[in-house]
């Protein structure tokens, strides 16, 4: 029988299933909350400092106080991780403005609701990253302010559904005919051997495995742009990659049922590949990778 995942909830740990929070949340009225994935490769996150961070920004930009210090969440997280200790995790952080009548006006004096859960990471599977994925092209139909990592992500899972529905794995958004990201993922594309991805923007979550893949490129002196992309641009580009701190890295090799240059993972994402497994085994192995 397996061991019963333990979460955390306002300042308690205990097991998942015995977790509960009112019907009054306002994350379960109102979507107001904010969250965080974070990968953990064997007990240690993945850039935790960097996730931290956006976590503050998201909760600052709709008007929440951070309810834990920093050293507070790295003591939280290092106690759920060691109480779930079976190999790579992924750990879901959550933040809701907390419980209160249902009035969409902000509720004075509430104490937000904190939770915290892990899940086994799956691996990076070998034949995605062998022949690539398919993705669609879509029309950006969220809301302005993307950079907020929201609890809010029901236009997300429509654009999503959408994909998986056309027997894709991605949405690829495109607004005013230029790339956003994907619906779960930051988009990149190669060109002529430089790699780009768009700037960041409201337009866009600021992603964590995005902003380590462009640190990569630039450390190992491969050439790479954050710039506005074109719909035109993705659709002739020589390769496209998906990022996202579950997803990794995927070479996209098909897209509107069209193949991506020769329909195989191309040269560039392969060297960055090769560059971010090697990061995160050094991570994995509690070796100094900032």
């Amino acid at each position: 029988m397996s061991t019963p995942s333990i979460c955390y909830l306002n300042g308690e740990f205990l097991p998942l299933e015995n977790a509960q929070v009112s019907v009054l949340d306002r994350g379960f009225i109102f979507g107001d909350g904010i969250y965080e994935v974070i990968p953990v490769y064997g007990t240690n996150p993945f850039r935790l400092k960097e996730h931290l961070q956006r976590l503050d920004n998201s909760l600052k930009a709709v008007r929440m106080v951070n309810p834990l210090s920093d050293a507070q969440w790295e003591d939280m997280l290092t106690k759920l991780i060691s109480q779930n200790s079976n190999g790579d995790q992924s750990v879901y952080m959550q933040i809701t403005r907390g419980v209160a009548k249902r009035d969409h006006a902000f509720p004075a004096n509430t104490k937000a609701t904190v939770f915290a859960m892990s899940s086994p990471l799956p691996s990076s599977s070998k034949t995605l990253a062998s022949e690539g994925v398919t993705a669609i092209t879509l029309d950006d139909i969220r809301w302005r302010y993307c950079n907020i990592k929201s609890i809010a992500l029901l236009p997300n899972i429509l654009l999503r559904q959408q994909a998986l529905d056309n027997k894709a794995v991605e949405a690829i958004l495109v607004r005013e005919g230029m790339v956003t990201e994907g619906a779960a993922s930051n988009v990149f594309i190669v060109k002529n051997g430089v790699i780009k991805t768009p700037v960041k923007s409201e337009c866009l979550l600021p992603g964590i495995t995005r902003d380590l893949i462009v640190e990569l490129a630039v450390k190992n002196k491969l050439p790479c742009e954050e710039t506005e992309i074109s719909e035109a641009e993705l659709l002739a580009a020589d390769e496209i990659w998906l990022s996202s701190s579950i997803k990794e890295i995927l070479p996209v090799t098909r897209l509107n049922d069209k193949t991506v240059a020769d329909g195989k993972p191309g040269k560039v994402w392969q060297q960055m590949q090769t560059i971010f497994q090697d990061y995160k085994q050094r991570l994995r192995d509690g070796i100094e990778v900032e």
